[in-house]
């Protein structure tokens, strides 16, 4: 056993992390200065050198357990994946998988992260950051809400345009906003993964490094080097997600998806379907269609119960220049009457976790309570 302690977020989590990778003490990061994260252990297993809490997208409390060699193997195939070594500015908390393994990164690449300062992200801060960057090879990790946040503001597209490569993910990423980054220049790869799997491991649809796939019964399976020990105090999960199948460790995603010719397509996650009229109907597959209308890159699509149908799908965004008719019939057009939003609610601001991710618990929630500034009617089917 080795001891597990809590770091505060900020400067001191590199050093933490670099010692823990060294075979240190395993640490867990915490969300904010002064946060002591309840029911948490004094020591973990030898093997393990970092905790990462995580809801996913269930909103059920996981501790994920991490080796040294998983985090390490997951920076080696990013590196070799992206054409090699660079500096890194870290957009992201380090509480979450995605800022820390800009961290893992640095390390294996014997290189000074630069940090994106203030509380919130935003461009200026962004083109800051970058303006102390040392190395001509660049890389950086964003969600798609920052990407769009630095397309929108002109010296932050260009800085972005001189980088090595600009990974997104967390999240799916609307078709417009990847054509957008394309058009500016922007060096952009979709990165697919969580922190069961030491963060990404599948850019633009192809695993790196030695990481494995398979589709069992519609769902997706990873595996490789970078797979996590397991849940800390939960072996029952661990039971669940993490299984020997073939004499080989994977673990079940729980998101849906195909993998042909070497290239796995995410169709979302298998337990966000809703049944309408006896219908089912992908969350992810309303939100993708209703991303890809113009003025909409933003759109969620939650659940709510309806007397008549039993579920119907709510789209909820922060824009205001779309054409509602139109996108609902998109929508219709494309996946079927039971699929197209009761309702496009607009807020000011979408809720968003501390990540940059969409609160979609906080979105479900506007939509159940009907407290939007804007919204307009689907109608009868």
């Amino acid at each position: 056993m080795k001891r597990l302690r809590v770091v505060a977020p900020g400067e001191g989590v590199f050093a933490a992390l670099r010692a823990a990778l060294a075979g240190g003490d395993a640490i867990l990061v915490s969300g904010s200065a002064g946060d002591t994260p309840t029911g948490l252990p004094t020591h973990v297993e030898q093997r393990v050198a970092l905790v990462v809490e995580t809801s996913g997208s269930t909103g059920r409390p996981k501790r994920v357990q991490l080796s040294a060699d998983a985090l390490l193997a997951n920076a080696a195939a990013s590196e070799s994946a992206l054409g090699g070594p660079g500096q890194w500015v870290l957009a992201l908390p380090t509480h979450y998988i995605a800022g820390l393994n800009v961290l893992a990164r640095s390390l294996a690449a014997e290189t000074e992260p630069v940090t994106v300062a203030g509380e919130h992200f935003t461009a200026s801060g962004f083109v800051d950051a970058v303006g102390r960057m040392s190395l001509p090879e660049r890389y950086t990790a964003l969600v798609p809400a920052q990407l769009a946040t630095l397309l929108d503001d002109a010296a932050a597209t260009d800085a972005l345009a001189g980088f090595s490569a600009v990974l997104v993910g967390g999240q799916a990423t609307p078709r417009t906003l990847l054509d957008r980054a394309v058009a500016a220049g922007v060096r952009v790869r979709r990165s697919y993964g969580s922190s069961e799997t030491s963060g990404g491991c599948v850019y633009d649809g192809i695993p790196i490094g030695t990481t494995t796939v398979q589709i069992v019964d519609g769902e997706i399976w990873l595996g490789g080097p970078g797979l996590a020990e397991g849940y800390l105090g939960d072996p029952e999960l661990t039971a669940e997600r993490f299984v020997i199948d073939g004499g080989v460790h994977w673990f079940r995603t729980a998101d849906g998806g195909s993998f042909q010719a070497g290239v796995l397509t995410v169709t979302g996650r298998r337990d966000e379907v809703l049944i309408s009229g006896g219908v089912k109907v992908a969350l992810a597959a309303v939100e993708r269609v209703l991303r890809e209308q113009p003025g909409l890159h933003d759109a969620v699509v939650v659940a709510v119960p309806d007397e008549r149908w039993g579920e119907v799908p709510i789209a909820v965004t922060a824009s205001t220049a779309f054409d509602a008719d139109a996108v609902i019939a998109a929508v219709a057009a494309e996946l079927g009457t039971p699929a197209r939003p009761a309702r496009v609610l607009t807020v000011p601001a979408l809720p968003l976790l501390s990540s940059g991710k969409v609160d979609r618990l906080a979105v479900r929630a506007i939509a159940l309570e009907g407290g939007y500034q804007g919204g307009h009617q689907g109608g009868a089917r």
